[in-house]
């Protein structure tokens, strides 16, 4: 999924990453941070941070790599147990080894 931070501002910190859904779909799981929907309450995000209550925006990555809402020159960096999923059938591209 692609992870953005809406906390401090509309262009935060990104990356994408493999989450794990509650079974009801409300919430999700990710890097030991529990996240829950917003139910479409919030603004330019749709999920929170249950203990530090900051705002996320978190969606199924897109195929032409433009994730982030607005423009920005931050990177959006790949978790190492996605990036030959995401390069590869996401992306449809060969996955650049180092």
């Amino acid at each position: 999924m692609y992870i953005e931070d809406k906390s401090d501002s509309l262009n935060g910190a990104a990356r994408i990453g493999r989450v794990v859904f509650s079974k009801s779909g409300r919430s999700l799981t990710y890097d030991g941070r529990t996240f829950q929907s917003l139910d479409g309450r919030g603004f330019k995000a749709n999920y929170f941070d249950i203990e530090t209550h900051d705002r996320f925006w978190i969606s199924g990555p897109r195929r032409d790599g433009q994730d982030r809402l607005y423009v920005s020159a931050q990177p959006v960096l790949i978790d190492d147990d996605v990036a030959e999923e995401y390069w590869t059938i996401i992306r449809g591209l060969n996955w650049p080894r180092d």
